[in-house]
């Protein structure tokens, strides 16, 4: 499959820096100019070292500036459907349904494209020695934390999550060295749930972070940054549509600790389907 580059930059584009966002900017303006160009002449059209450009092609998950080249000129010259949500009047709803469900499929793609296995790896085995796992999130993001106790309650480990913030810091002084704190947070840069962080902190928890932002302050706090990719549409902010990234970020964490420990997983899911049996006779 062509993997769209430029839409990658443009998901991405938020969370580059200044100088990156210069060349994300010149290939996004002018992708025939950067096709029929070396790295030393896009380097010094904008000012900046090759190293600079080399960087960044390393960073979007290429090899280097040739395959990012080779990829856009692919791109540019059988250019695929551009699959962001394009909303008008004219639509019907069978035609909006299935826009927001391509601009779900790509923040899926752009998120997956974006993830650290070795973060992956350290969080879920965070959270399979944790005692206890308590999740985090304000707003629209209490909502993916309830969610995520949902999920990780099924573990047969001590899982707990709370919609009010003020509940949220209680528990949070209440954490220990053995716990785990994850906190979940679009913008990173939530006020009530950088506090809840700190709190964790203080406490010696383990804190995974779930967030869009890698300079944000919640990504430099925690132990373990994971990271979600959206675009802001006309009808459905960055943060709205990253609720998909997240959702499955929490799953894959979910089943790798399931798979942890296998027996005791099922012995838990049994305990809970009993129980649920038992609610409905």
């Amino acid at each position: 499959m062509v993997q769209n580059i430029l839409g990658k930059i443009r998901s991405s584009y938020a969370r580059f820096s200044e100088k990156e966002k210069k060349i994300a900017d010149y290939m996004l303006n002018n992708p025939e100019k950067f096709i029929h160009s070396t790295i030393n002449e896009v380097a010094e059209d904008l000012n900046v070292a090759e190293a600079t450009v080399f960087r960044f092609s390393k960073r979007i998950g290429y090899k280097g500036y040739q395959a990012m080249k080779i990829a856009l000129a692919t791109e540019v010259r059988s250019p695929v459907q551009q699959i962001y949500e394009q909303i008008s009047e004219q639509d019907n709803e069978k035609t909006v349904a299935e826009k927001v469900f391509k601009s779900n499929i790509q923040t899926l793609e752009n998120t997956y494209q974006i993830l650290d296995g070795n973060a992956i790896k350290r969080a879920v085995e965070r959270l399979v020695r944790a005692q206890r796992v308590h999740f985090y999130g304000t707003g629209g993001s209490a909502v993916i934390a309830m969610d995520a106790f949902h999920k990780f309650i099924r573990s047969g480990k001590q899982s707990f999550a709370f919609l009010d913030s003020h509940f949220q810091l209680m528990s949070a002084a209440q954490l220990t060295k053995d716990d785990v704190a994850v906190v979940i947070s679009h913008s990173g840069t939530n006020k009530d749930t950088i506090r809840i962080l700190e709190t964790a902190i203080e406490n010696g928890a383990m804190t995974i972070g779930i967030t869009g932002f890698p300079k944000s302050p919640i990504s430099q706090k925690v132990d373990v940054a994971l990271y979600t990719s959206s675009e802001e549409t006309e009808y459905r902010s960055e943060a709205l549509a990253s609720r998909i990234g997240q959702l499955s970020l929490i799953d894959a964490l979910y089943v790798n600790v399931m798979m942890s420990d296998r027996v005791d997983a099922k012995q838990s899911m049994e305990k809970v389907r009993e129980a649920i049996s038992e609610t409905r006779l």
